[in-house]
């Protein structure tokens, strides 16, 4: 049941993805082209995305349990660190040059092409390298 429901919710943001033109790089571009043709219509896309993650946020808080019954995993980070500000440069850099980021270049991957394959190629390898690095760290770490 959950991974039909994971399925289901999959399909439903894919869909969504695709209906606002997130999945256009050229859509974003524009969106991110403050000095150009800037096309502001990715900002109600993102407001409405901040405002539904708001209410399920605030609805999540107050449970213990998922509604599946899981135990509730809600990020506990408040701090601005390193890291977080170096992975939003990196992800900022990524979408602005190729106009995709993960969600979208996943559902792109439906209508074909090189550009959406290879930023997945990139994304994935990219992964692989920091989970890679993580288990160098820890490792390091516990021998120390």
């Amino acid at each position: 049941m959950h991974i039909f429901l994971a399925l289901v919710a999959g399909l439903v943001f894919g869909i969504g993805l695709i209906i606002s033109g997130m999945t256009d790089p050229a859509k974003v571009i524009g969106f991110l082209d403050l000095a150009g043709q800037w096309n502001p219509s990715l900002g109600f896309v993102m407001a409405g995305a901040i405002l539904v993650g708001v209410i399920a946020f605030q609805f999540a808080s107050k449970r213990d349990k998922s509604l599946l019954g899981d135990v509730m995993r809600l990020p506990t980070a408040t701090q601005i660190d390193r890291r977080l500000v170096l992975g939003g440069l990196a992800f900022g850099a990524g979408w602005g040059l190729a106009g995709y980021c993960p969600g979208p270049a996943l559902a792109s991957l439906v209508s074909g092409g090189a550009k959406p394959l290879i930023f997945v190629a990139a994304m994935v390898t990219g992964m692989a390298i920091f989970e890679m690095m993580e288990r160098m760290t820890a490792r390091h770490a516990s021998a120390a």
